[in-house]
Parts: C-alpha cells; structure tokens; sequence
C-alpha cells in the first residue's frame, strides 16, 4: 500500500501558515511527511507570485529542492489546466521540462488530457489518470493511452462521509472493468479527505494525504498553525573496524664482512680487488645488496637479498695481513 504525501496543491498560501511558495520550506515539510511514513510525494510547483506553474524553470528548481531533501523517494508533479488553460502551450510547457518527474496527474476530464497523457508517456513520465466524474471516467475509457498509465487516481470531491462510500465503489467497479490490472489511488478532498483515507485502508488500495486535500484534522479541528521542528534522524554509530595485524618484523641485514668494511666497492678490471671505508656511508655493489654476509672461504663470498637470492658473485677479496 502506498501512502502519498500531498505537501501543498493549488491553495493559495495564505490559508495556512504551513503552506509556502519557497521550495526550499515545502522540501523540508516533504522530508518530515517521508519521516512520518510517506512514501511518495506530490508537489505543485510555484512561480515568484506563489501560483501554480509548469515552467521548466519552476518545475527544475522545484524538483531539485525536493529531491535532495527526500533522496530516493518518488516525486509527481500536477498537470492541473488552472496552471496553463491553453493545452498548445501547457503541452509546450511540459515538452521543455529539463528535470523529469517521475510521474505526473492527468485530470482527464479536462481538454487535452490525451494529448498531455500521450506527451508523458513519450518523455518517460509516469501518469496518473485523474477521475473526478462519469465525464471523466467516460473520456478515460474511451482514450487510447489508458492502458500505458501508472495508476488511476479515483479522487472525490468535498461530500458528505455517507456518500464516500457508494461513489468510491463505483468509479472504483468501473475502472477495474475497463482496467483490471491497474492500481487505484483512493483518495477524498475536504470533507471527504478522511472518510476515503479510511475506506482505502478498509479496501487495500494507496491513497494520500496532505494539505492538498485538507487542512484539517480527522476530528474536524484546525491544524496546529506553529511548525513542530523536524526531529533529526540518530546518526548511526560507525562501524568497528578490526586493527590492522601487527607487520612482521624484518629479518635481519646480512653481517659485514668480517675485514670490517661496510662495503665492497665494485670490482674493475682483471686487477687485485681492493675495498676502502667510506665516509658517505654503504654503497651498493653492481647487483643491488647493500651487505654482504661473512666470507665463507678466502677469496670467494655470496650474498643474497632478504627473500629472493640473487646469483652468487665472485670477486677477489685481498686478505688481511
């Protein structure tokens, strides 16, 4: 079951102290609904004057500001004619959309509804079939890309709690003929809004719920005007992470010959072999080692590195008077 947040609608926002036209503030409202178990969210973006826009420029910052408030959640967006009546130049709108929502409501019993549907589908919107009526349950069945929406959004007007019912049932019977295996949204508005958030639950089916819908409380009172600060989420403790295992200890360097030069110098020519102490401290012989063990019989010794053993190299060594 989804439950959808509805942060703001088409209210004007001087009919709440909740309701806002800065993005940033209906973002943080959006992330407290998801805090409270939303699990989607629908949002009206606005323009500077705080009215309902589909703008690609609203629509983006809009977006953005949602999207990284609640990262991973899925947000729509309306398609409401109250935002741009002219179907020409709401289909214009939409076509520039930079940032995609990832659906959209369609109400289809207003003009251009197809067109609108069919613009998504092509954009790889999803679209929510808004029915509000028989009108606009007539011009649903009879549309070519009812098939290809989302969900259908059976959404009912402000009556009273003794007619929710029978009218829910019946678009509801009407679409899962037309439609069986598409989900159904339930929800109400106003005086609806809760008597359809209990039926959905009753029947199994998503629904939604926000200011969009009502602004007030299932018992009929007024939402609390003062904002309740959004309690942040514990930070998780970071994880334990093993010590590293103690590195071995290296072997031991070779001991120096027993003449007690630090090293050999390399050897030149057919000559005598001569070494000298140096000041500058060890130089390395032609093949690398800096030590070379004692001398195992006069005039010949070998050396090998730590792991890999490199040749042995014979050299004159010139004894010790």
């Amino acid at each position: 079951m989804i439950l959808q947040a509805c942060v703001n609608g088409a209210r004007d926002v001087a009919e709440h102290p909740w309701l806002s036209a800065d993005e940033s503030v209906v973002a943080q409202d959006a992330a407290a609904a998801v805090d409270a178990g939303a699990t989607e969210l629908h949002v009206h973006p606005k323009d500077a004057a705080g009215r309902d826009s589909l703008a690609p420029a609203d629509v983006q910052r809009w977006l953005g500001a949602v999207r990284a408030a609640c990262p991973g959640v899925l947000v729509g967006v309306t398609t409401g004619a109250w935002a741009e009546p002219d179907v020409a130049r709401r289909l214009e709108s939409i076509e520039g959309w930079t940032e995609l929502p990832d659906y959209a409501s369609v109400n289809w019993h207003e003009a251009g509804a197809d067109e609108v549907a069919a613009l998504l589908g092509r954009r790889g919107v999803g679209v929510e079939a808004g029915i509000w009526d028989a009108a606009g349950l007539e011009a649903w069945r009879v549309s070519p890309v009812r098939g290809q929406c989302l969900r259908v959004l059976v959404e009912l007007p402000a009556e009273a709690a003794d007619v929710v019912r029978p009218h829910a049932e019946g678009l509801i019977a009407h679409v899962a003929r037309e439609e069986p295996d598409l989900p159904i949204l339930l929800h109400g508005e106003e005086l609806s809004t809760w008597p359809a958030l209990d039926l959905a639950a009753e029947l199994g089916l998503d629904t939604r719920i926000g200011l969009e819908d009502t602004l007030l409380l299932p018992d009929g009172a007024p939402r609390p005007e003062q904002r309740r600060p959004r309690p942040r989420r514990p930070r998780p403790p970071p994880p334990l992470v093993a010590p590293a295992p103690p590195r071995p200890a290296s072997p031991p360097c070779p001991p120096c010959p027993p003449c007690g030069f630090k090293n050999a110098l390399p050897y030149v020519g057919s000559g005598p072999f001569s070494h000298s102490r140096s000041s500058a401290g060890p130089r390395p012989l032609p093949c690398g080692f800096r030590n070379v063990p004692a001398l195992a019989s006069p005039g010949t010794f070998s050396h090998s590195q730590h792991r890999t053993p490199s040749p042995p190299h014979r050299v004159r060594v010139q004894e010790r008077a």
